[in-house]
């Protein structure tokens, strides 16, 4: 069953309970007032009795009957029977039994009536007994009716409550439906559609908010998904193109030793750079989708960094150096982003310095700035930003001063972004200068 039919349920039902023990308890109060009334009557009409009888020599005398006696009573006075009224044999015979005893009431369930003795005492002595009796079904019938009509109320307003829930919860969970439909609709075909009710100040907004929200993260992570195929596609395309044909080419006809070392040399260093370009949007993605958290000393990430390029410098006879800050600087990204954001800067220095790379820090009011310096033929202004596209190099690249896909600045620019840093090119007049910004910790 849907929430809607379990709450209309429970909402009758809570309201039939109601109404049952309502009505069984307003039955029973009436049932036990007519009985206290019944009682009260002929208790009146047997004193009113009384109140007439006069002491003879011989017993009572019943005298004239009251207004208030008015009805069916009998007087019995030593034995005799001084006043009866036309009743059943039954009733009569009930009421004769009744003389000579205490105060009580009998109720003839056949007869419909109720009686009441009292003994007559004048002057202390008891001279007789008067019996009144009182019909009962006056007050029986009055009893049916209102059972009657209390059902019969009872189920009007248990109809009156069934419609009402059902029209009520209706109306509340018409726009819940709505926004469910239109929640899957989005989902399959709109992932920018919203709800936008504003400020949550009820259930149904807060609803709307939490599936806003809810539709925000499912966007985004969409997005993500979708950018990271389409950046692993282009990121591989070179690389990946690069290691068919050399392997095609090393296939076409038989080599030397020499030759296949050279061709698997160039297989093998692009592979290389297809594990690093996986490794460093994989760490981007994870950045991107809170992820990769922590804090690392800055230095430390530098010298890292200077060290996984030790080996690409010693190659080219660079040297590399680390400036150690004059205090302690954190930023605020693990230690593996850090470096995986440097090192595509500091090997692209290498490749394009002459003699030496310089990696220093400069601190900042929210961003610290890894500054990478090498002493080769620089960025041309036109190119800032243009080199940090991937696939594209620089105007040094295309005249031989060094190699390469064109992939690690657009790498290092993706994951400092992630992080939300940056890379940049600086201006410089002596060579190639790169400043690497990570959130301060």
């Amino acid at each position: 069953m849907s929430i809607r039919t379990r709450l209309f349920l429970a909402a009758v039902g809570a309201v039939a309970v109601a109404v049952v023990a309502m009505t069984a308890g307003f039955n029973l109060l009436l049932a036990r007032s007519l009985s206290h009334n019944a009682s009260d009557l002929a208790r009146t009409r047997a004193t009113a009795q009384l109140a007439v009888l006069r002491p003879t020599a011989h017993g009572l005398e019943a005298g004239d009957a009251p207004d208030e006696a008015a009805g069916d009573f009998w007087v019995f006075s030593r034995g005799k029977t001084l006043r009866a009224p036309q009743a059943p044999q039954a009733v009569d015979q009930a009421a004769r039994n009744l003389a000579g005893g205490g105060r009580r009431f009998l109720d003839l369930d056949n007869a419909d009536v109720r009686l009441y003795a009292t003994p007559a005492v004048i002057e202390g002595r008891r001279l007789g007994t008067v019996v009144a009796g009182v019909s009962l079904a006056p007050y029986e019938q009055t009893r049916r009716t209102a059972l009657l009509g209390s059902l019969a109320l009872a189920l009007l307003l248990l109809l009156v409550v069934a419609l009402a829930a059902r029209w009520v919860l209706a109306a509340a969970f018409r726009p819940v439906e709505r926004m469910t439909r239109e929640a899957a609709d989005w989902s399959e075909h709109r992932l920018d559609r919203r709800f936008e009710l504003g400020e949550p100040h009820d259930e149904l907004t807060r609803l709307a908010a939490t599936l806003d929200s809810l539709l925000n993260r499912i966007g985004a992570s969409l997005r993500r998904e979708q950018r990271f195929s389409a950046e692993l596609s282009h990121e591989l395309r070179t690389p990946v193109a690069r290691i068919v044909a050399e392997a095609d080419l090393a296939l076409r006809r038989e080599r030397s030793g020499p030759e296949y070392r050279a061709a698997l040399e160039v297989v093998l260093r692009n592979a290389r750079e297809v594990a690093s370009t996986m490794e460093a949007l994989v760490a981007a993605a994870q950045q991107e989708a809170g992820l990769a958290q922590g804090t690392t000393d800055a230095y430390e990430a530098a010298a890292k960094a200077a060290e996984l390029c030790e080996p690409a410098a010693a190659e080219r006879g660079v040297t590399l150096e680390v400036e150690r800050p004059g205090k302690p600087l954190h930023v605020g990204v693990d230690r593996e982003l850090a470096v995986r954001t440097l090192q595509p800067v500091v090997e692209n220095a290498i490749r394009y310095g002459r003699g030496c790379v310089r990696l220093s820090l400069d601190p900042g009011s929210k961003l610290v700035a890894f500054i990478v310096e090498d002493d080769g033929p620089g960025v041309e202004a036109s190119e800032r930003e243009r080199i940090f596209d991937p696939g594209l190099r620089g105007t040094a690249a295309r005249n031989g001063a060094g190699d390469g896909a064109g992939l690690g600045l657009s790498l290092a620019r993706r994951l400092a972004r992630a992080a939300s840093g940056d890379v940049e090119a600086l201006p410089s007049q002596n060579g190639g200068r790169f400043a690497v910004r990570l959130p301060k910790a």
